[in-house]
């Protein structure tokens, strides 16, 4: 299974505790709904260029075009990243049935295995709307710094897993609105990326 990066909270503040390594994160640039995260000047997002499930090189102007929930994961995952991605994908039915347009995006962190082609069959499953992206190991190190996330590789062999944390970054073509944190319904995922669209 899949190690957990937990997330500590205390009052206003949240830190993302990964491997004895601390992440602080800026507050929303609207009051939509308030994530309680700690305010600070680290930017979250920034450019990329990174290979989309159907083998085309684009960069996040190319991705990043509307309403975007961004999730950093892998598509062995046994159990993490399955859950994550159908709560999202879920909000973006009910975002659809209120006339909104949010886009899911799902960048590998093990780009090894996850080639384009086998993030196509994932997509294929998962949702019609769905943009995944991969690229070589340099380029998924330089956008998960980006976006201030962690990941690592757990253990040897085919099967080895990876850890990593489980935030969805809402974004907008302007840049980072917001968390999405692991334990929030779809329809609160729903509720928060409406605000946004207004």
């Amino acid at each position: 299974m899949s190690k957990l990066i937990t997330i500590a909270a205390a009052g206003s503040a949240a830190v993302a505790i990964a491997a004895g390594v601390y992440f602080t994160f800026p507050k929303p640039s609207r009051d939509c709904a308030p994530t309680g995260v700690i305010a600070g000047a680290a930017k979250i997002g920034g450019p990329f260029e990174l290979v989309t499930h159907k083998g085309v090189t684009v960069t996040e102007k190319d991705v990043l075009t509307d309403l975007s929930m961004v999730y950093f994961g892998y598509t062995f995952c046994p159990d993490i990243c399955p859950l994550d991605m159908a709560r999202n994908v879920e909000a973006v039915d009910l975002l659809d049935e209120m006339g909104i347009d949010v886009t899911p995006v799902f960048i590998t962190i093990d780009p090894a295995r996850d080639t384009p082609q086998v993030l196509s069959d994932y997509v294929d499953v998962m949702h019609p709307k769905m943009i995944g992206l991969t690229g070589t190991d340099a380029q998924i190190a330089t956008v998960a710094k980006a976006y201030k996330t962690f990941y690592r590789k757990s253990g040897e062999g085919e099967d080895y897993l990876m850890d990593h944390m489980r935030f969805t970054y809402l974004m907008s073509p302007t840049g980072f609105l917001d968390f999405i944190r692991p334990d929030q319904t779809p329809e609160q995922v729903a509720k928060k990326a409406a605000c946004f669209a207004k």
